[in-house]
């Protein structure tokens, strides 16, 4: 029988955090783009490569979030990609869930999708490779109109159909309640939202019977949203981050790893420190470390431009970087 809460346990080796390289088709195209790189699947291929396959990425990677897509390529030592990273000791996972569609009752706010078929794909992953799953949740903030109460639950019940099935197929699943960056919402509206949602996702683990200690929470901190002109101490962040999580995460959940979200590397690297130094003072009793994607890539990518030439320079950025969130993570 495997033993879900060892797998979910051994995500959190201290200065370790998660890779996440999940981006589907549609978003790494655009991401790709942005910097000017062409968008084939070859071109993906050597996206994640680019940063999977680096030297040393096993010193401060335990686990990376991979797509579908990824699961079938080869990296650049002609393994598969789940099988290049298990030999490396770094977990692989899969995103699960099939994106986000408009929620019937209230047509500004998303539902995520995906719960149809789930059970057929993951025993698919699971013979893959995959040891853990992913499955977002999108909660937007605007005002104090939204969210609505109906989409916290729909989403959040979604999230715990999801992990009943994932633990039944025998692998950890990482569940991810996006609040949102975007919006001109104070830090305590987000404190607020961020603590509705995590209150309503644990309420509706217990009812569906999920075994806590074999989940991982992947959130996003409190913060002001981005259109608003003011910028947050990490300070503040680390404050009204934790003081939801104290009161609303169980105990006995596996560990707590931080989305980026939209910050810029250096934020969310400063944010993640000062949360790492209040968790100390206020004894949480959880592993916290990172779960990361642009926040980790974008300085790589700006370097790399999708060049053969550039590949050492831009995953030598990329380290520099990873050794800042490990630190970070670690403090």
């Amino acid at each position: 029988m495997t033993d879900l809460v060892a797998i979910a346990r051994s995500l959190f080796v201290s200065g370790k955090g998660l890779l996440a390289a999940d981006e589907s088709v549609h978003t790494a195209t655009k991401r790709l783009a942005s910097y000017g790189i062409d968008t084939s699947e070859e071109m993906r291929r050597q996206y994640r490569d680019l940063f999977l396959s680096m030297p040393h990425v096993e010193d401060y990677l335990s686990g990376v979030i991979l797509f579908e897509e990824t699961l079938k390529q080869k990296a650049s030592d002609k393994k598969l990609f789940p099988n290049s990273l298990s030999a490396r000791g770094i977990a692989p996972g899969i995103k699960v869930d099939g994106g986000t569609e408009p929620f019937p009752e209230s047509s500004d706010e998303f539902i995520t999708k995906g719960l149809l078929g789930l059970s057929d794909r993951l025993a698919v992953f699971k013979k893959q490779g995959a040891v853990f799953t992913k499955w977002r949740g999108v909660i937007k903030i605007e005002g104090d109109i939204l969210p609505s109460s109906q989409a916290i639950h729909e989403n959040m019940k979604r999230l715990a159909n999801y992990a009943k099935e994932v633990q039944t197929a025998g692998m950890v699943p990482i569940l991810e309640p996006e609040v949102l960056l975007q919006g001109n919402h104070s830090i305590i509206r987000a404190k607020a939202v961020l603590q509705e949602t995590l209150g309503t996702l644990f309420s509706v683990l217990e009812e569906y019977s999920v075994d806590r200690a074999g989940v991982v929470l992947k959130t996003a901190m409190a913060l002001t949203g981005s259109d608003s002109s003011k910028k947050d101490t990490p300070e503040e962040v680390a404050e009204a981050t934790l003081e939801v999580l104290m009161e609303t995460v169980p105990r006995q959940i596996a560990g707590i790893v931080f989305l980026s979200g939209g910050q810029d590397p250096d934020e969310a690297t400063d944010n993640l420190a000062a949360i790492t130094k209040r968790a100390k003072d206020v004894s949480a009793p959880w592993p916290l470390t990172f779960s990361y994607a642009r926040a980790l890539q974008k300085e790589a990518l700006e370097v790399w431009k999708g060049k053969p030439e550039n590949i050492e320079a831009a995953r030598a950025v990329f380290l520099e970087r990873l050794k800042k969130v490990s630190a970070a993570a670690t403090l």
